[in-house]
């Protein structure tokens, strides 16, 4: 953290993204807090969250591949509706194009309990999986990313238009998060360094 010039942020006020307050049908906890994979695409993971700016709330999702930890979908809008969850999917199904099997894990929230979402994912061939009910521990992963990118980039700057926070979260994931951001469970390597080395 030194060597990059890296400080430490304080946790800001909670926003609850997760409704999980719908008709639609919830998936067996299969991943069960087991984040490790010993290859790509068996493991995805994906939740939204949220970042403040002048013009109001930007929600982003983001889909992991919890073999190396490295953002394999994303996508952002000033709704958090299915669409949202819907193109960070799939982003990340034409980025892998993983094998019929991959475990797809996600919160209870109605936009990855709707039909829409479901059928994408039967379609594809993966497993859903579902954390427990307000359970933030299941998809400790991905919320260890969020914590991550609001640390290292959203707190540390006011944000003025939703544009200019969306040109900077792809910046992030693109330029430092995936290539170059080490991580201590990678052994020192970065996501993409860490896929390369068991390649």
């Amino acid at each position: 953290m030194r060597d990059n010039g890296i400080v430490v942020e304080r946790t800001r006020k909670f926003k609850a993204t997760t409704d999980s307050d719908h008709t639609f049908n919830i998936a067996p906890n299969l991943l069960d807090r087991d984040f490790n994979a010993p290859a790509p695409n068996q493991k995805w993971a994906g939740v939204i969250s949220y970042i403040w700016t002048r013009e109001g709330w930007l929600y982003l999702a983001v889909i992991l591949d919890l073999h190396s930890q490295r953002v394999i979908g994303w996508a952002v809008s000033n709704r958090m509706k299915r669409d949202l969850a819907i193109r960070a999917l799939r982003m990340a199904i034409t980025f892998r194009s993983p094998p019929r099997g991959c475990i797809f894990h996600s919160d209870r929230g109605s936009q990855y309990c709707s039909h829409d979402y479901q059928k994408i994912l039967r379609e594809h061939g993966f497993e859903a999986s579902m954390s427990g009910k307000g359970n933030c521990y299941d998809t400790a992963a991905v919320e260890t990313f969020f914590k991550t990118i609001k640390a290292e980039l959203i707190w540390r700057h006011t944000w003025e238009t939703r544009r200019k926070a969306e040109t900077a979260i792809f910046q992030y994931i693109n330029g430092f998060y995936n290539p170059s951001r080490r991580h201590s469970a990678l052994g020192g390597k970065s996501p993409l360094a860490f896929e390369r080395k068991v390649a």
